[in-house]
This record gives C-alpha cells, sequence and structure tokens, in this order.
C-alpha cells in the first residue's frame, strides 16, 4: 500500500477555492499562487494604514511607527470591515491576503509601545492589553475562514504570504522578490527585514524536490522497494543541500545587528512578559486570548524530515513546545506532515533504512543536513539575539537559550547510534568536505564534527544559561 495523501503538480487544476498552501511537487510548501500583492477596493483603509505604517516608508520618510502614531491612527481612521471580509469567502487567495494583512496591523498595534521602549534602550514593557474592535473583530473572522490562528504567523502572513515578483517573467529569483508588507525598513529590498524574509521564500523554493523525495522514499519503504528507497533519499538529500546552501547566505542579507531592529513586532502572546495576562479581543470575547507568535521555526521543511526520519525527540517540556507549533502551520501542511509521519512509522522507515549499509549511509547523510540545519539555526540564535538581547523568549514564546538545543542533541544522539550501520564508515582518502553530491564528505568526518558539536553546544548551553540567571539576580537585587 503506498502514500496516498493527495499533493498537486504542475498540471493540477487551480480554482480559486484551492487554499493557497496545498502541498505540490512543483511549489513545494510555497503558495500554489504567488500572493496577491493589494486588497479588493472596499479595503482601502485598511491598505493606507499599512501603506504609511513601516518605521522606514518607501520614499525614506518615517512612517507611523518611527513616530509612534500607528495606534492613535487606528482608533481615527479605521472603520470595521468585518460584513466586507464575508464578500470574498469563496476566494481563498485574497482570503489569505486579507488575513496578512491584518495581522500586520494587528501585530504592530499591540507592539508599538515594546518598539519605542526598545529604542531608547528599556525592557519591552508592557505591549497594548486590549486588542480595538475594528481589528480583532475581522481579523477572527478572516482567520476562521483562511484556517489560521488570530494571530501572525509564519507562512500564511510574515514569511510565505509577503512576497511579490518585480518582474512576473523571472519568477521566484531571489533579486526578483520584493516585500508586500513590512515594519522596518522592508520596502527597501536591500534592508535586513527584507533580507530575513526573501532567505525563507529562497529556501522553501527548494522544497518542492524535498516532498517528492520524501514521498519516494516512504514509497520505497512501505513496498520494500530497496533502490526506489535509494532514490528518494538521493532527491531529498540534493534537496536538503540546497537548502542549507541558501540558509548560509542569510549571514550576508540580513545583518545581525539589524535583525532587533524588526523583531519586535514578531513577538506573540504566548508565554511573553509584553502580555503576562493575555490581550482581550474587543468585540470578540472579554476573555483575554493568547497565541504564539511569528517564528521561522514554524517552517514545514525540517518537520518533514523529522516525521520521515523518525527522529526521536526527548520527553521534555522543551518538545512539548515543539509539538505546539504544529499549530501553527497552514492546515494542508499539518495534514501532510501527519500523514507522513503515520505512514513512516507503519514502514518503520529507521529500521528498513539500517538494514542495508548503503541505505543506511544515505540516511545518516540526511540526518547530517538536518544536524547542519539546525546547528546554524542555533548559531542565528546565538549572533543575532542572544548578543543583542536579554529577553528570555524567543517571537514563538520558547525559551531562547535551551530549546532549538533540546532538537539539535536529539539528532546528534541519533546520528552516533546509526554510524556503525553504514556501508562508508571508514576513511575516504578522495573525500572533500567541498565536493558536491550526497558522498561529499567521509562519514568520520561527518561524526568527528557531530561529537565536538555535541560538546560545543552543551558548553554554549551552559554558559548562556548562567549567563542570564547572574543578570536576572542582579535585576532582582537592584
Amino acid at each position: 500500500m503506498e502514500f496516498s495523501f493527495p499533493i498537486l503538480n504542475a498540471n493540477s487544476p487551480i480554482s480559486p477555492s484551492t487554499m493557497p498552501f496545498t502541498v505540490s511537487t512543483h511549489r513545494g510548501f510555497l503558495p500554489v499562487n504567488n500572493p496577491p500583492a493589494t486588497l479588493p477596493p472596499s479595503f482601502a483603509p485598511l491598505e493606507s494604514l499599512l501603506t504609511r505604517m513601516p518605521i522606514v516608508l518607501a520614499d525614506g520618510t518615517p512612517g507611523l511607527l518611527a513616530e509612534g502614531k500607528l495606534g492613535e491612527t487606528v482608533e481615527k481612521e479605521l472603520p470595521d470591515l468585518s460584513e466586507e471580509v464575508e464578500k470574498y469567502k469563496d476566494d481563498a487567495g485574497i482570503m489569505n491576503a486579507i488575513y496578512r494583512d491584518y495581522s500586520f496591523l494587528l501585530s504592530a498595534y499591540l507592539l508599538e509601545p515594546c518598539h519605542l521602549r526598545f529604542l531608547k534602550g528599556e525592557g519591552y514593557g508592557l505591549g497594548r492589553q486590549r486588542l480595538p474592535e475594528v481589528i480583532a473583530k475581522p481579523m477572527v473572522k478572516v482567520s476562521e475562514i483562511a484556517g489560521f490562528k488570530p494571530f501572525m504567523e509564519y507562512a500564511g502572513s510574515y514569511a510565505l504570504y509577503n512576497y511579490r515578483l518585480a518582474d512576473p517573467s523571472l519568477g521566484l529569483t531571489y533579486s526578483n522578490l520584493r516585500l508586500i508588507r513590512a515594519f522596518e525598513q522592508g520596502l527597501n529590498p536591500s534592508s535586513s527585514e527584507a533580507g530575513f524574509v526573501f532567505v525563507h521564500i529562497a529556501m522553501v523554493s527548494h522544497s518542492g524536490l524535498l516532498i517528492s523525495g520524501a514521498v519516494q522514499a516512504l514509497n520505497g519503504a512501505l513496498t520494500s522497494d530497496r533502490p526506489r528507497f535509494d532514490a528518494g533519499m538521493k532527491d531529498l538529500l540534493e534537496a536538503l543541500k540546497e537548502i542549507n546552501r541558501v540558509m548560509d547566505t542569510m549571514w550576508g542579507k540580513s545583518k545581525p545587528n539589524g535583525y532587533n531592529t524588526f523583531r519586535t513586532f514578531i513577538f506573540g502572546i504566548t508565554s511573553q512578559s509584553m502580555f503576562p495576562e493575555g490581550v482581550v479581543y474587543e468585540g470578540v470575547s472579554e476573555e483575554p486570548m493568547a497565541f504564539r507568535g511569528e517564528s521561522g521555526a514554524n517552517d514545514s521543511m525540517i518537520p518533514l524530515c523529522d516525521n520521515l526520519l523518525q527522529i526521536p525527540m526527548p520527553d521534555t517540556p522543551l518538545t512539548e513546545i515543539l509539538q505546539d507549533f504544529r499549530q501553527y502551520r497552514p492546515g494542508n501542511h499539518r495534514e501532510f506532515l501527519q500523514a507522513v509521519k503515520d505512514q513512516s512509522e507503519k514502514a518503520s522507515v529507521r529500521q528498513f533504512a539500517l538494514e542495508d549499509p548503503d541505505s543506511a549511509e544515505l540516511y545518516l547523510r540526511a540526518l547530517d543536513y538536518v544536524r547542519e540545519f539546525r546547528w546554524r539555526h542555533w548559531c542565528f540564535t546565538r549572533e543575532y539575539i542572544l548578543k543583542f538581547s536579554k529577553h528570555p523568549t524567543a517571537t514563538g514564546g520558547s525559551p531562547i537559550v535551551t530549546w532549538l538545543p533540546n532538537q539539535l542533541q536529539a539528532v546528534l544522539a541519533l546520528m552516533i547510534q546509526v554510524e556503525p550501520y553504514c556501508a562508508n564508515a571508514t576513511v575516504n582518502p578522495n573525500a572533500t568536505a567541498d565536493a558536491d553530491g550526497p558522498g561529499a564528505k567521509d562519514i568520520q568526518e561527518i561524526m568527528a564534527l557531530v561529537k565536538s558539536q555535541q560538546v560545543t553546544l552543551s558548553k554554549e548551553v551552559a554558559k548562556y544559561t548562567a549567563e542570564r540567571a547572574s543578570n536576572a539576580a542582579s535585576v532582582r537585587t537592584s
């Protein structure tokens, strides 16, 4: 019995009712069509606010957020457009764009006071604790229709549904990407905010091959077809190599000292000191609500690998956060990832891979690319956040020091268990770290790095944990 989850391809019909984030082999986890850059005319008041909102506007002049005037302008100008939302319920692309735009306004409105304090070198303090009805009601309505939480999400809003093409004929090339909405200087394509989003889009543009490779490998395991499994794993490796290559360009496209100039606006409510009791969505409920913030950790690519490769995570509260993050992905992505997990367990993919030394080597190399991805993510956290902020939680509400290492250590530990099963467990004198292809690095070279990173990661986590505990104690006694 083969994997039967419905996946679109380049020839699949796309109707207005097709959800934008439907998994496909040609677009991967990107939306099946490029996002609408503007809203229908009836949303002109919302469009006007978002155009004037960024800290620096397209013409270089200061916007509403730079002057701390967004909140008062919303209260003066924005009508309740809930009834207009209902008119577009059968157009999934427009609904997703409306969701995107309300989520930008919602986040900016709630976190504007925190940004102003950050500019003064103060702590974030409190955000606005109540969301006005003119944002809350349409946001909740459009979220229910579009299938998202009524808060900013990574895929449906901030990153993967927030680009347009400068020249449609050139397609999804990095230099052709432009942001639709921004908080900081994102309308300038060379800004750190634009680079942060564009690198994520560029990475996910390689996820079509990741998906097709994963499905082929899974079907090989389900049908005990070893050549098919190995062919799928090779495609998976090729996709992961490209994803990691693009990820490494983040250092140049979005500078570490520029990230915190817009990071304030992508924080969530859950587990954040800015919203200790949650946020009241006026006109919806007087009971405060809480949602996790935008986070690249909500991308679907590495979770696909986790599920396919059956990477075991430790039974810890940190893993519970990882599981909670599943709710903050598009519905079709969630269903696909769960189907892969279920079928991978049925096929015992890890055991199937380890029964053959060549398959085991491909499996280990896939783990190595996941390790590389997670290690680089940790390096980003260290260089972009830990060196510039004392805030204890990431934008999604996970503990900033310990959460990523929780997943990374799990991969490192599994790689050590897998190594003895591999065909290429001896030194290859012709192997080079810069060579292309799935056999570029010798297994012993990979494992030496794994063991080194285990030690380094433990030391770094202990160092940053101790530093932050010391800082917290100093604050309490001062």
